[in-house]
């Protein structure tokens, strides 16, 4: 029986935790003991709880509670607490997803004391070091034994920097195991797809079953932070939602909410988009319910990687109020776009679109069983 020490810090990695979970549940419990360790990192009732209840992965077995804070603070904190449960604990490899401060702080305190690494979601790049998400991403793949690539386009950016694709084993960090997985996004996705059909209510709740819809989320600080962008964001939304006559909905972040109200409470902007007959602005949502709103929707606006990579799975055009993005597949492929907060960029590309609703989305992710191989290497290599 070989333990695996799964560490998970934000709401996305609650999602990717569910697929590998399921996996050791149904296939592999014999063979893999799974623990897992929150880190608090962004531990909210409706953006992390919600999720744990509705996906069905266990409760956290240890939770660090390590809040907000500047990124020296929130990653020296989180290396401390993710080190001494590792001491306790004594796993046979650290379990990490994507590239949060949560992913780059377990791979650090994991690495230091030989504890094979990790790693899903390895080799993706948006080649901008100015996001704290690129450092961290390339700081974890560079110390893991065991990189799990969704993409070939991570493949070859892993090439690039001069790991062995085709390495043998035994694996190490000088000599680590680099594959070709698949996406654990897209096994939730079609696992999840069905049971939101059957529980999700939210459709019927909004009064938007078999309504033309639009779709939107924005959480990064690049944008909620900055009052130009926001501004500018907000106002193109409201414009495209009510020159069009199209409803536009937007589950609220608790940060874009705090944001909007210091900058924007009791102004015009925040009148105009509270009493909108077409913006609305709704709680953050469960993932069944995102679910239900991105395959039904007609368009998706997002600075999320996650819901820029759903857009595609349930085949809907997305705009990307990001410079730059790590599943550059989907832009390549015509079915999204980089707009930034750029407004000419944004109306453009809703236009665009609106008027050419021939796309075609081709299977990039894998084939839905990216937990099951991930788990099956795990097994045969720790």
């Amino acid at each position: 029986m070989k333990t695996i020490l799964t560490v998970i810090g934000a709401r996305p990695q609650i999602i990717k935790a569910a697929a590998i979970s399921r996996a050791i549940k149904e296939s592999f419990s014999g063979e893999l003991k799974e623990i897992l360790l929150h880190t608090g990192q962004h531990y909210d009732a409706a953006m992390s709880q919600i999720f744990i209840d509705q996906l069905g992965i266990p409760e956290p077995d240890i939770n660090l509670n390590a809040g907000s804070g500047s990124h020296g603070k929130q990653t020296a904190f989180m290396l401390e607490g993710i080190e001494e449960q590792l001491d306790i604990h004594k796993p046979d490899g650290l379990l990490v997803y994507g590239d949060t401060n949560s992913t780059l702080a377990a791979a650090l305190a994991a690495s230091k004391i030989h504890i094979p690494v990790i790693h899903v979601e390895a080799g993706l790049r948006s080649f901008n070091k100015r996001m704290p998400e690129e450092i961290n991403r390339i700081g974890c793949d560079h110390v893991s034994t065991m990189l799990f690539s969704p993409t070939i386009t991570g493949m070859e950016n892993l090439a690039n920097e001069n790991f062995k694709l085709n390495a043998a084993p035994p694996f190490t960090i000088d000599t680590p195991a680099v594959y070709h997985s698949g996406d654990v996004m897209y096994d939730n996705s079609l696992y999840f797809s069905k049971i939101s059909e059957e529980k999700s209510t939210i459709l019927d709740d909004l009064g938007l079953r078999g309504k033309d819809f639009i779709l939107s989320t924005i959480h990064r600080p690049s944008n909620t932070d900055s009052e130009d962008r926001l501004e500018g964001l907000m106002e193109t939304l409201l414009e495209i939602a009510e020159g069009n006559k199209t409803p536009l909905i937007l589950p609220l972040h608790p940060r874009t909410k705090a944001k909007l109200e210091q900058f924007f409470s009791g102004e015009s902007l925040m009148n105009r988009l509270e009493n909108s007959e077409y913006f609305r602005f709704i709680p953050p949502c469960g993932f069944l319910d995102i679910i239900a709103l991105e395959k039904n929707c007609s368009m998706v606006m997002s600075d999320s990687g996650g819901v820029q990579k759903e857009a595609y799975f349930f085949g809907k055009p997305c705009l990307v109020f990001r410079p730059q993005t790590e599943w550059i597949e989907i832009i390549h492929s015509g079915c999204a776009r980089l707009v930034d907060a750029d407004i000419t960029k944004i109306k453009e590309g809703y236009e665009y679109f609106k008027n050419n609703t021939d796309l075609e989305f081709p299977s990039l992710f894998g084939d839905g069983k990216a937990a099951h191989f991930i788990c099956e290497q795990m097994v045969k290599h720790l």
